[in-house]
């Protein structure tokens, strides 16, 4: 554990998740002594000039509920989007007055799904991360609420930091929320305790996950934050989490929260965002041949393989691809429109490229945008 504690202590680039209900009051609307009291830790830590720091923060859509007489977050997209709309303003005024405090630019940065999936919108999103580090400007990272749709949104933060902690390369990502660490039962009842540190799934099978907090002005829980420190941990990055008033103990090292250890390697940026953020617009179903190529193999999805399409899709969007019994094996981004994919079923790219054109000679799914769903 002391080891665990010890790789926290040296992280140099951390992502910090910060969620709702540490940022703002029960009936809505933006805590000045919450957001200072955060603010305060991460200058601190990042004062010195050997850390690196990114905040996701949440709270756009609680700091627009007041200002507009909702006393609870509403249900319906087109009125959270309203508020994120009227909050999302707030919020960053009150970010950029707060670390005005240490001399410090905040700068915001507003993402949604679809932007990560693509690679254009992924690269510039990476770059421009990269560059208001090496400015010195504190980046602020939430999902665009106010354009999100029911299909391209990442449904909570947590997972939002998750992608985010492996988008910037970092050593790091603290999750911080209301509760101090996972516990082996309900943190209310007396006999349970901390768990401290976790090597894997296995070490929470018999855990009893809670949801949402009561003060109904987020959307996650801790079954979103197990989930997004699987998936940081999964990718080779770190995870603690616990309360936003130890932040502070967190970030130096100490034992406080529930520690996740790395379960696996760092992958291609954009394969993690598209098998863990993307929505498939539609479906192709693979012959037995084309199954055994794109997962055995890791080959590239060609016309020849394909036995059957599903879906209204446009090239560059996220597909699923099946076998023929209907189960998932894979998920991708498609060169071609829906519309064009039936002229091309059962053929090979050069038949296609004789008798359609030379753009036709190629895969439907390259292998470099296509990531497994089993193993």
């Amino acid at each position: 554990m002391a080891g665990a504690r010890q790789a926290v202590s040296e992280a140099r680039r951390i992502v910090v998740k910060v969620g709702s209900s540490s940022l703002t009051t029960a009936a809505g609307g933006l805590d000045a002594d919450r957001v200072d009291a955060l603010v305060d830790v991460l200058a601190k830590v990042r004062s010195g000039g050997e850390r690196e720091l990114v905040l996701v923060s949440s709270g756009a859509i609680a700091a627009g509920l007041a200002p507009l007489g909702l006393t609870r977050r509403p249900r319906d997209l087109a009125r959270q989007q309203a508020a994120a709309s009227v909050g999302q303003g707030l919020l960053m005024a009150r970010y950029t007055a707060s670390f005005a405090r240490y001399s410090v630019r905040a700068g915001q940065i507003l993402l949604t799904s679809d932007d990560m999936s693509r690679r254009a919108h992924h690269r510039n999103a990476s770059r421009t991360l990269d560059k208001l580090l090496a400015m010195g400007a504190f980046p602020v990272v939430n999902e665009n609420d106010t354009v999100a749709t029911d299909e391209i949104r990442f449904g909570d933060n947590d997972r939002l930091a998750a992608l985010v902690a492996h988008l910037v390369h970092a050593d790091l990502l603290v999750l911080l929320s209301d509760v101090d660490g996972v516990y082996d039962g309900d943190p209310a009842r007396p006999g349970t305790s901390r768990i401290s540190l976790v090597r894997g799934p296995e070490d929470l099978a018999h855990v009893e996950i809670g949801s949402a907090g009561k003060a109904g002005v987020g959307t996650g829980g801790m079954v979103t934050k197990i989930e997004a420190a699987s998936i940081a941990a999964a990718a080779g990055v770190p995870v603690v989490l616990t309360s936003t008033v130890h932040a502070g103990d967190a970030l130096a090292g100490a034992d406080t929260g529930t520690y996740f250890h790395p379960t696996g390697r760092r992958s291609a940026d954009r394969l993690l965002w598209l098998q863990h953020a993307s929505t498939p617009q539609g479906s192709l179903t693979l012959d037995d041949g084309a199954v055994r190529a794109v997962v055995e193999r890791r080959k590239s999805l060609l016309p020849a393989g394909i036995a059957g399409v599903e879906g209204e899709f446009s090239a560059g969007d996220p597909v699923e691809l099946r076998d023929r019994a209907g189960r998932p094996v894979a998920r991708g981004l498609v060169n071609f429109d829906a519309r064009e994919i039936p002229r091309l079923i059962g053929r090979s790219t050069h038949d296609l490229a004789r008798d359609l054109g030379p753009e036709y000679e190629r895969e439907v799914v390259h292998r470099d945008d296509l990531v497994l769903l089993r193993p």
